[in-house]
């Protein structure tokens, strides 16, 4: 009874888990790099509505705050930055009113001449990825890219896109044009889970370049944390705390009424015992004292 009751709790709470919403955050461009003075739009991808997901970010100024009116133009589960300064770089992501959180996302608004366009959301192995090196003028004039701080190819067109990635290039990025400068770095995360992020797009052809792999070294720059796990800690929480009440509120009605059934279907054995000897003979004695007194 008790292994049964406890596998009906554990199936009630893989259900609710399973089917609870998540918002999907994205970002156009698509790209983990700005100008400053750049426009851009993020959005919550949301299948319920009603959980009321909105944008919110953290920066080296402020901490959780939301979209409009400090930054921002809200519309709805959306958020539009029409004019970037580097004070918008930061961690952006979507949070429900309950406190649910979607993955986050890295967005770097440069004051520089140069930026390096690259995937803002983690990249499935096996996919290729195209990398650009571009001023605000020009996404075609020579540049070199650099992963962990080491040279890995050079490219006369500005562009290189690498082959099939896995987790050997996951790792910190930054390109330099020379006589014009160097871009920010940008992380680049690779995950065997499928992602819906597009690589930017230009009307150039990027040239397809398989560049070498090497391990990632100490002085890698760590990816900016993921709420995943912590957002499954306090879903699964919040619902035994939810219904954990109303579980073992109906196990003890459960239990009482079976109860009550049981003890209808009890019956009473009453055994008559003839009386012993000495009784017998207390009744005689009565009887004889009752007939000498008559008169």
């Amino acid at each position: 009874m008790g292994q049964t009751r406890l596998q009906c709790l554990i199936s009630l709470l893989s259900v609710l888990s399973c089917t609870t919403d998540q918002a999907r955050l994205t970002l156009s461009p698509s790209s983990s790099q700005f100008f400053e003075g750049d426009s851009l739009s993020l959005s919550c991808e949301e299948d319920d509505s009603s959980a009321g997901w909105t944008l919110r970010r953290n920066t080296t100024r402020e901490t959780r705050t939301q979209c409009g009116p400090d930054w921002g133009t809200s519309a709805g589960s959306s958020c539009t930055i029409s004019l970037t300064v580097p004070l918008d770089s930061g961690v952006y992501w979507c949070e429900s009113r309950e406190g649910a959180t979607s993955q986050s996302i890295n967005i770097t608004v440069s004051g520089g001449a140069v930026i390096l366009q690259s995937p803002v959301l983690p990249v499935m192995e096996g996919e290729n990825i195209t990398l650009i090196c571009r001023t605000q003028t020009s996404s075609d004039l020579p540049a070199d890219f650099y992963k962990q701080g080491s040279l890995i190819i050079d490219r006369p067109t500005g562009h290189v896109t690498i082959l099939h990635v896995s987790k050997a290039d996951e790792g910190v990025y930054r390109c330099n044009i020379r006589g014009h400068g160097e871009s920010p770095p940008s992380w680049i995360s690779v995950t065997g889970t499928p992602t819906t992020t597009a690589p930017p797009t230009t009307a150039a052809t990027p040239t397809t370049v398989a560049p070498p792999r090497e391990p990632i070294t100490a002085s890698s720059a760590a990816p900016p944390p993921d709420p995943a796990p912590l957002q499954q800690v306090f879903t699964v929480v919040r619902y035994l705390v939810v219904f954990c009440p109303y579980v073992i509120s109906t196990v003890l009605m459960v239990s009482l009424y079976r109860h009550r059934l049981t003890g209808n279907h009890l019956s009473v054995s009453m055994v008559m015992t003839p009386p012993t000897h000495a009784e017998q003979g207390l009744e005689d004695d009565y009887d004889d004292i009752t007939t000498e007194h008559q008169f």
